[in-house]
């Protein structure tokens, strides 16, 4: 998970033609729903807002923070809306669907919340809890783990994680063994960091190259 901003997107024009009340969810139109995707990505780009998963190879639906069944006023809530990927053992189908009970306001919001200041990613995949945090905030980051299905020990996304990081920490040692000096490491950890940006899982690679074990 990252920090997202939605002041970069625009909002759906879309939106306004809808109210809670008199429409649902299912009256929204498929040329409404792409402009909503189009404007989600634009805030983004095509990753998951929870997981970070290329949207591509693991689908995508379009999901309500505050889940719409219960809170339906949030419906066409633009600050409401993610784009999240279609697995359903982790993020938007699985904290709906699979995660159980959850007070929703307790979770970390990639846009409210800056989850840097919660978690740290591991080379091996799995995300530990920041140390220092209040015993609040420690709650809010194991709940969120908890109910986006992000941190499961031996999951998928623990997996796809480690292979994100890989690539990185292999350069990173073949330039130790050739003998790199620290302005060149210094370099290579920037250049690096800029690829990375757009990348599925950014904040796996940012992490492992530049947080202390």
């Amino acid at each position: 998970m990252r920090r997202l901003d939605r002041t970069v997107a625009s909002e759906p024009v879309c939106l306004s033609t809808y109210r809670h009340g008199r429409d649902n969810w299912s009256n929204v139109k498929g040329c409404d729903k792409e402009e909503i995707r189009g404007c989600l990505e634009q805030m983004q780009g095509r990753r998951c807002a929870y997981c970070e998963g290329d949207l591509d190879t693991l689908g995508q639906h379009i999901e309500h923070f505050w889940r719409k069944s219960v809170h339906p006023a949030r419906t066409f809530d633009w600050k409401n809306l993610y784009w999240s990927c279609n697995q359903t053992d982790s993020c938007g189908h699985f904290k709906d669907h699979g995660a159980g009970a959850y007070d929703v306001a307790h979770l970390v919001d990639p846009c409210r919340d800056d989850p840097d200041r919660f978690f740290i990613f591991r080379a091996d995949g799995t995300i530990d809890i920041r140390p220092g945090l209040t015993e609040v905030e420690r709650d809010r980051a194991s709940e969120t783990l908890r109910v986006f299905g992000l941190n499961d020990k031996w999951g998928r996304l623990r997996n796809m994680r480690k292979r994100a990081v890989s690539g990185y920490l292999q350069d990173v040692q073949d330039a130790i063994e050739a003998g790199f000096g620290p302005d060149d490491l210094v370099a290579y950890f920037r250049d690096a960091l800029q690829r990375s940006a757009s990348l599925p899982f950014s904040t796996a690679i940012r992490h492992v190259l530049t947080e202390r074990p």
